[in-house]
Protein backbone atom coordinates (compact mmCIF):
# COMPACT_ATOMS: atom_id res chain seq x y z
CA UNK A 1 0.00 0.00 0.00
CA UNK A 2 2.90 2.39 0.85
CA UNK A 3 4.40 1.97 -2.32
CA UNK A 4 1.54 2.10 -4.65
CA UNK A 5 0.61 5.49 -2.45
CA UNK A 6 3.74 7.05 -3.14
CA UNK A 7 3.32 5.71 -6.85
CA UNK A 8 0.05 7.47 -7.25
CA UNK A 9 1.33 10.98 -5.45
CA UNK A 10 4.10 11.07 -7.74
CA UNK A 11 3.30 13.44 -10.27
CA UNK A 12 1.65 16.18 -7.64
CA UNK A 13 4.76 17.56 -7.77
CA UNK A 14 5.75 17.64 -11.07
CA UNK A 15 1.77 19.13 -11.99
CA UNK A 16 2.45 21.62 -9.09
CA UNK A 17 5.62 22.70 -10.53
CA UNK A 18 3.68 23.06 -14.10
CA UNK A 19 1.39 25.08 -12.71
CA UNK A 20 3.94 27.67 -10.91
CA UNK A 21 5.80 28.05 -14.29
CA UNK A 22 2.73 28.87 -15.91
CA UNK A 23 1.87 31.11 -13.72
CA UNK A 24 5.00 33.06 -13.00
CA UNK A 25 4.92 33.35 -17.09
CA UNK A 26 1.81 35.09 -17.11
CA UNK A 27 2.96 37.26 -13.96
CA UNK A 28 6.14 37.53 -16.20
CA UNK A 29 3.75 39.86 -18.68
CA UNK A 30 3.27 42.21 -16.90
CA UNK A 31 6.38 43.39 -16.11
CA UNK A 32 5.98 43.49 -12.26
CA UNK A 33 9.53 45.48 -11.94
CA UNK A 34 8.12 48.42 -13.72
CA UNK A 35 4.67 48.30 -11.77
CA UNK A 36 6.33 48.69 -8.47
CA UNK A 37 7.76 51.98 -9.75
CA UNK A 38 4.31 52.67 -10.92
CA UNK A 39 3.21 52.28 -7.19
CA UNK A 40 5.89 54.17 -5.86
CA UNK A 41 4.80 57.53 -7.61
CA UNK A 42 0.90 56.49 -6.51
CA UNK A 43 0.71 56.53 -3.11
CA UNK A 44 2.32 59.74 -2.61
CA UNK A 45 0.32 61.61 -4.55
CA UNK A 46 -2.80 60.22 -2.53
CA UNK A 47 -0.99 61.69 1.01
CA UNK A 48 -0.95 65.01 -0.35
CA UNK A 49 -4.49 64.62 -1.68
CA UNK A 50 -5.82 63.56 1.27
CA UNK A 51 -3.41 65.67 3.32
CA UNK A 52 -2.52 62.69 5.03
CA UNK A 53 -3.17 59.12 5.39
CA UNK A 54 -6.40 58.03 3.23
CA UNK A 55 -8.43 55.16 4.74
CA UNK A 56 -6.47 52.12 4.37
CA UNK A 57 -9.47 50.58 1.81
CA UNK A 58 -9.44 53.32 -0.83
CA UNK A 59 -5.71 52.95 -0.78
CA UNK A 60 -5.93 49.35 -1.05
CA UNK A 61 -8.30 49.46 -4.10
CA UNK A 62 -6.58 51.88 -6.00
CA UNK A 63 -3.14 49.64 -5.77
CA UNK A 64 -4.81 46.86 -6.92
CA UNK A 65 -6.51 48.79 -9.25
CA UNK A 66 -3.45 50.90 -10.56
CA UNK A 67 -1.29 46.97 -10.81
CA UNK A 68 -4.17 45.55 -12.93
CA UNK A 69 -3.96 48.36 -14.74
CA UNK A 70 -0.46 48.94 -15.28
CA UNK A 71 -0.27 45.07 -15.83
CA UNK A 72 -2.91 45.35 -18.30
CA UNK A 73 -0.69 47.66 -20.35
CA UNK A 74 2.43 45.39 -19.89
CA UNK A 75 1.04 42.64 -21.17
CA UNK A 76 -0.82 44.59 -24.69
CA UNK A 77 3.50 46.25 -25.15
CA UNK A 78 4.53 42.40 -24.99
CA UNK A 79 1.90 40.98 -27.36
CA UNK A 80 2.29 43.58 -29.74
CA UNK A 81 6.71 44.03 -29.69
CA UNK A 82 6.81 40.24 -29.31
CA UNK A 83 8.03 40.55 -33.29
CA UNK A 84 11.04 42.52 -32.13
CA UNK A 85 11.32 41.46 -28.73
CA UNK A 86 12.73 38.17 -30.60
CA UNK A 87 15.74 40.32 -31.67
CA UNK A 88 17.00 41.48 -28.64
CA UNK A 89 18.78 39.59 -26.17
CA UNK A 90 17.06 41.51 -23.11
CA UNK A 91 13.85 40.61 -24.03
CA UNK A 92 14.10 37.48 -25.85
CA UNK A 93 12.89 35.09 -23.12
CA UNK A 94 9.67 36.76 -22.57
CA UNK A 95 6.90 34.09 -22.34
CA UNK A 96 5.47 35.65 -25.82
CA UNK A 97 8.71 34.94 -27.64
CA UNK A 98 9.62 31.59 -25.53
CA UNK A 99 6.18 30.32 -26.24
CA UNK A 100 5.23 29.51 -22.84
CA UNK A 101 1.84 31.98 -23.34
CA UNK A 102 0.45 32.45 -26.51
CA UNK A 103 -0.58 35.65 -27.62
CA UNK A 104 -4.68 34.46 -27.66
CA UNK A 105 -3.89 33.65 -24.58
CA UNK A 106 -1.75 36.98 -23.84
CA UNK A 107 -4.67 38.69 -25.42
CA UNK A 108 -7.27 37.37 -23.15
CA UNK A 109 -5.39 37.67 -20.09
CA UNK A 110 -5.14 41.81 -20.85
CA UNK A 111 -8.53 42.00 -21.90
CA UNK A 112 -8.79 40.94 -18.32
CA UNK A 113 -6.68 42.84 -16.30
CA UNK A 114 -8.40 45.82 -18.30
CA UNK A 115 -11.75 45.14 -17.46
CA UNK A 116 -11.05 43.90 -13.68
CA UNK A 117 -8.69 47.51 -13.09
CA UNK A 118 -11.99 49.83 -14.95
CA UNK A 119 -14.52 48.10 -12.71
CA UNK A 120 -12.77 47.81 -9.75
CA UNK A 121 -11.58 51.79 -9.88
CA UNK A 122 -15.03 52.88 -10.79
CA UNK A 123 -16.47 50.79 -7.93
CA UNK A 124 -14.16 51.64 -5.03
CA UNK A 125 -12.42 54.70 -6.15
CA UNK A 126 -13.89 57.44 -8.52
CA UNK A 127 -15.19 57.73 -12.09
CA UNK A 128 -12.51 59.93 -12.72
CA UNK A 129 -9.59 57.57 -11.56
CA UNK A 130 -11.08 54.86 -13.73
CA UNK A 131 -11.35 57.02 -17.26
CA UNK A 132 -7.20 58.23 -16.61
CA UNK A 133 -6.35 54.36 -15.88
CA UNK A 134 -8.60 53.34 -19.29
CA UNK A 135 -6.77 56.16 -21.61
CA UNK A 136 -3.57 55.19 -19.95
CA UNK A 137 -3.99 52.00 -20.83
CA UNK A 138 -4.69 52.86 -24.42
CA UNK A 139 -2.63 55.41 -24.66
CA UNK A 140 0.74 53.38 -23.80
CA UNK A 141 -0.50 49.60 -25.76
CA UNK A 142 -1.87 51.73 -28.63
CA UNK A 143 -0.32 54.79 -29.14
CA UNK A 144 3.07 54.57 -27.90
CA UNK A 145 3.81 50.33 -28.19
CA UNK A 146 2.19 50.77 -32.22
CA UNK A 147 3.07 53.77 -32.76
CA UNK A 148 6.11 56.27 -31.36
CA UNK A 149 8.48 53.20 -30.20
CA UNK A 150 8.66 52.32 -33.88
CA UNK A 151 8.53 55.23 -35.38
CA UNK A 152 10.55 57.97 -33.94
CA UNK A 153 13.40 59.00 -31.70
CA UNK A 154 11.34 60.99 -29.44
CA UNK A 155 9.36 57.42 -28.22
CA UNK A 156 10.61 58.05 -24.49
CA UNK A 157 9.10 61.59 -24.35
CA UNK A 158 6.02 60.42 -25.69
CA UNK A 159 6.04 57.11 -23.75
CA UNK A 160 6.76 59.48 -20.23
CA UNK A 161 3.02 60.15 -20.29
CA UNK A 162 1.39 57.44 -19.43
CA UNK A 163 4.35 56.09 -17.30
CA UNK A 164 3.71 59.51 -14.94
CA UNK A 165 -0.44 58.54 -15.03
CA UNK A 166 -0.42 56.67 -11.87
CA UNK A 167 0.23 59.64 -10.02
CA UNK A 168 -3.07 61.69 -11.41
CA UNK A 169 -4.82 58.18 -10.57
CA UNK A 170 -3.70 58.27 -7.20
CA UNK A 171 -4.92 61.90 -6.59
CA UNK A 172 -8.15 61.18 -8.44
CA UNK A 173 -9.03 58.28 -6.59
CA UNK A 174 -9.17 60.06 -3.39
CA UNK A 175 -10.39 63.66 -4.72
CA UNK A 176 -12.07 62.70 -8.14
CA UNK A 177 -11.23 65.91 -9.46
CA UNK A 178 -7.28 66.58 -10.79
CA UNK A 179 -5.44 69.98 -8.80
CA UNK A 180 -1.92 71.87 -9.44
CA UNK A 181 0.22 69.82 -6.82
CA UNK A 182 -1.00 66.65 -8.77
CA UNK A 183 0.46 68.08 -12.08
CA UNK A 184 3.73 69.00 -10.66
CA UNK A 185 3.99 65.46 -9.20
CA UNK A 186 3.46 64.16 -13.02
CA UNK A 187 5.85 66.54 -14.40
CA UNK A 188 8.58 65.03 -11.68
CA UNK A 189 7.48 61.35 -12.90
CA UNK A 190 7.66 62.55 -16.46
CA UNK A 191 11.02 64.37 -16.65
CA UNK A 192 12.64 62.16 -14.51
CA UNK A 193 12.09 59.10 -17.18
CA UNK A 194 14.28 60.50 -19.67
CA UNK A 195 16.98 60.04 -17.58
CA UNK A 196 16.08 56.92 -16.35
CA UNK A 197 15.72 55.67 -19.42
CA UNK A 198 17.70 56.61 -21.76
CA UNK A 199 20.52 55.03 -19.30
CA UNK A 200 19.00 51.70 -19.57
CA UNK A 201 18.79 52.25 -23.87
CA UNK A 202 21.97 53.10 -23.74
CA UNK A 203 23.17 49.87 -22.32
CA UNK A 204 21.07 48.16 -24.71
CA UNK A 205 21.55 50.27 -28.01
CA UNK A 206 22.66 47.76 -29.93
CA UNK A 207 19.83 45.35 -29.47
CA UNK A 208 17.30 48.45 -30.37
CA UNK A 209 19.87 48.54 -33.15
CA UNK A 210 18.97 45.35 -33.72
CA UNK A 211 15.20 45.21 -33.66
CA UNK A 212 15.32 48.83 -36.11
CA UNK A 213 13.65 50.40 -32.76
CA UNK A 214 14.60 54.16 -32.91
CA UNK A 215 15.23 54.83 -29.72
CA UNK A 216 17.40 58.11 -29.08
CA UNK A 217 20.98 56.64 -28.62
CA UNK A 218 20.47 54.52 -31.88
CA UNK A 219 20.11 57.41 -33.98
CA UNK A 220 22.33 59.91 -32.26
CA UNK A 221 25.55 59.97 -30.61
CA UNK A 222 26.25 58.75 -27.19
CA UNK A 223 27.19 62.79 -26.79
CA UNK A 224 23.70 64.10 -27.36
CA UNK A 225 22.44 61.66 -25.26
CA UNK A 226 24.71 62.01 -22.05
CA UNK A 227 23.89 65.92 -22.93
CA UNK A 228 19.74 65.54 -22.98
CA UNK A 229 20.05 63.24 -20.52
CA UNK A 230 22.09 65.72 -18.30
CA UNK A 231 19.26 68.78 -19.25
CA UNK A 232 16.43 66.20 -18.16
CA UNK A 233 18.18 65.37 -14.83
CA UNK A 234 18.08 69.61 -14.14
CA UNK A 235 14.33 69.39 -15.35
CA UNK A 236 13.46 67.00 -12.97
CA UNK A 237 15.01 68.88 -9.64
CA UNK A 238 13.95 72.21 -11.11
CA UNK A 239 9.81 70.29 -11.30
CA UNK A 240 10.28 69.16 -7.83
CA UNK A 241 11.65 72.00 -6.30
CA UNK A 242 8.19 73.77 -7.44
CA UNK A 243 6.11 71.08 -5.60
CA UNK A 244 7.46 73.54 -2.32
CA UNK A 245 5.17 76.54 -2.95
CA UNK A 246 2.92 74.72 -5.05
CA UNK A 247 1.45 72.00 -2.27
CA UNK A 248 2.25 74.13 0.35
CA UNK A 249 -1.53 74.32 1.56
CA UNK A 250 -1.77 69.92 1.46
CA UNK A 251 1.37 70.18 3.99
CA UNK A 252 4.81 70.47 1.47
CA UNK A 253 7.35 72.37 3.70
CA UNK A 254 11.17 72.29 4.35
CA UNK A 255 11.07 68.35 5.32
CA UNK A 256 10.50 68.32 1.94
CA UNK A 257 12.52 70.74 0.06
CA UNK A 258 15.77 70.21 1.91
CA UNK A 259 15.58 66.19 1.02
CA UNK A 260 14.62 67.16 -2.49
CA UNK A 261 17.24 69.37 -2.87
CA UNK A 262 19.75 66.80 -1.68
CA UNK A 263 18.31 64.24 -3.90
CA UNK A 264 18.13 66.53 -6.94
CA UNK A 265 21.98 67.14 -6.40
CA UNK A 266 22.95 63.50 -6.26
CA UNK A 267 20.86 62.67 -9.50
CA UNK A 268 22.20 65.81 -11.56
CA UNK A 269 25.46 65.00 -10.45
CA UNK A 270 25.59 61.32 -11.57
CA UNK A 271 23.86 62.81 -14.68
CA UNK A 272 27.21 64.58 -15.41
CA UNK A 273 29.19 61.86 -14.50
CA UNK A 274 27.87 59.57 -17.65
CA UNK A 275 28.33 62.82 -19.61
CA UNK A 276 31.80 62.91 -18.50
CA UNK A 277 32.80 59.25 -19.22
CA UNK A 278 31.31 59.50 -22.58
CA UNK A 279 33.58 62.94 -23.41
CA UNK A 280 36.17 60.79 -22.37
CA UNK A 281 35.50 58.28 -24.66
CA UNK A 282 35.81 55.27 -22.31
CA UNK A 283 33.39 52.93 -20.62
CA UNK A 284 30.07 55.07 -20.61
CA UNK A 285 28.72 52.88 -17.40
CA UNK A 286 25.14 53.80 -18.34
CA UNK A 287 23.41 51.35 -15.65
CA UNK A 288 24.65 53.83 -12.46
CA UNK A 289 23.04 56.70 -13.88
CA UNK A 290 19.56 54.02 -14.40
CA UNK A 291 20.20 52.64 -10.75
CA UNK A 292 20.69 56.05 -8.92
CA UNK A 293 17.45 57.39 -10.84
CA UNK A 294 15.33 54.53 -8.85
CA UNK A 295 16.50 55.48 -5.58
CA UNK A 296 16.15 58.92 -6.45
CA UNK A 297 12.61 58.78 -7.04
CA UNK A 298 12.30 55.96 -4.62
CA UNK A 299 13.64 58.16 -1.61
CA UNK A 300 11.69 61.21 -3.23
CA UNK A 301 8.53 59.83 -3.07
CA UNK A 302 9.15 59.08 0.82
CA UNK A 303 10.23 62.38 1.30
CA UNK A 304 6.48 63.55 0.06
CA UNK A 305 5.03 61.12 2.27
CA UNK A 306 6.74 61.79 5.24
CA UNK A 307 6.16 65.72 5.10
CA UNK A 308 2.44 65.07 4.01
CA UNK A 309 1.99 63.19 7.56
CA UNK A 310 3.91 64.68 9.73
Amino acid sequence: MTVLSERTAAPAPRLATRLRARLGAYVGLTKPRIIELLLITTVPAMMLADRGWPSLSLLFWTLLGGTFAAGAANVFNCYFDRDIDRLMQRTRNRPLVTGEVTPRAALVFGSVLTVSAIVLLLVTTTPLAAVLAAAAIFYYAVLYTMVFKRHTRRSTEWGGVPGAAPVLIGWAAVTGSLDWPAVVVFGIVFCWQMPHFWALALRFKDDYARADVPMLPVVTTALSVGRQSVAWAWATVAVSLLLWPVASGYGIGLGYAIPAALLGAWFVVESHRLLARIKRGGEMKPMQLFHVSISYLSLLSVAIVVDAIV
